[in-house]
């Protein structure tokens, strides 16, 4: 018996597979893009993984063939697949009972969700090198946080950084690293330093894959149903109060989120789980213009994508607004125009 790929559009063997997954109380991911699975001679799956990017996941080997060493030949198989694909750092989904078997094959663990899952990586540096760098990073004094995408930075977000900023010694502002979407993470990246340019106390930091990633939070990005995101933000949570110890971190800022449902469940999660670990977080009211309009970074994407950029204007900084407007956003602004859905879920 060999490790064989089941494709997504089989949905014959993706229903046994996701059969297969329920009866050892594993429920099959909705985002995936690489599946496969051990068959049995009549055909049954008997042992499956998937991953999805850099993620390895939904792992299952039928009770009746367990001890036969199938699970180590799923990851060794997944493992392959992600490498041809160019995913060298790797992360592992598993059920808190099934860690030690990752750890076995030298993956640490980085954080926990208990209960629920155990999260991996195969870099026994990775975290704890992260974390060494941010120490470096550390200020003292009263020390506040704020993650953001900003797709791109918007008022909004200048009056959440800026209310930090006064309120606080150093503001930690954690841009999210991964290129999700048409805006390319270098661009947004440049589009915050440049807007907060004035703020002396705040220190712009990249977020790597430790932190709304598609590795710790797909959610984030895809549309995911609200108990996989509850879990997904909690462990999300749980690398924050780490990073938060890493750089004495008191205070946490997050904007209210009337629109976004993936943005609502997070700051839901925070607010109940950073207080208990001795963080404040901080609901700051979004930002309205004169009109009660919201300002919104999903408004100014869809006034990119129908062309209407003039009608958002009052919505952004004169260095986001000149950007889209000089030929160099020509690519971007084409990319957004090609997009479906250009609303945060």
């Amino acid at each position: 018996m060999s490790v064989s790929q089941v494709y997504q559009s089989d949905k014959r063997a993706m229903g046994k597979i996701k059969a297969l997954l329920e009866r050892v109380d594993i429920t099959l991911d909705e985002h995936l893009d690489y599946t496969c699975a051990v068959f049995d001679e009549a055909g049954e799956p008997i042992a499956t993984g998937s991953a999805f990017g850099p993620t390895l996941r939904c792992f299952a080997v039928d009770p009746a063939h367990q001890g036969e060493g199938l699970l180590n030949e799923i990851i060794t198989h997944l493992m392959e697949n992600r490498l041809e694909k160019g995913f060298f750092h790797l992360f592992v989904y598993t059920k808190p009972g099934s860690a030690k078997f990752f750890q076995d094959l030298g993956f640490s663990v980085i954080a926990e969700v208990p209960g629920f899952l155990v999260f991996l990586e195969n870099r026994k540096d990775g975290f704890p090198g992260y974390l060494k760098k941010l120490e470096a990073k550390k200020r003292p004094g009263r020390n506040a946080a704020i993650v953001m995408n900003a797709n791109p930075f918007t008022l909004g977000h200048r009056y959440l950084v800026e209310t930090a900023a006064k309120e606080n010694d150093t503001v930690y502002l954690f841009l999210l690293s991964e290129n999700a979407g048409p805006i390319p993470a270098a661009i947004r990246h440049r589009l915050v330093r440049e807007a907060v340019a004035d703020l002396p106390n705040v220190v712009c930091l990249e977020t790597g894959a430790y932190l709304i990633s598609s590795a710790t939070f797909p959610g984030y990005f895809l549309k995911t149903e609200d108990k996989i995101l509850r879990t997904q933000a909690a462990l999300d949570t749980a690398l924050f109060v780490r990073i938060a110890q890493a750089l004495d971190i008191q205070t946490r800022y997050v904007g209210s989120e009337p629109r976004s449902l993936v943005t609502g469940i997070y700051n839901e999660v925070l607010s109940v789980a950073l207080p208990a670990h001795g963080i404040e977080c901080r609901v700051i009211p979004r930002r309205e213009l004169p009109d009660g309009q919201i300002i919104s970074a999903s408004t100014v994407r869809q006034a990119i994508h129908d062309d209407r950029l003039d009608s958002v204007a009052d919505m952004l900084p004169e260095t986001t607004l000149a950007f889209f407007r000089s030929p160099e956003a020509s690519p971007i602004v084409a990319a957004i125009r090609r997009e479906t859905d250009v609303v945060h879920y």
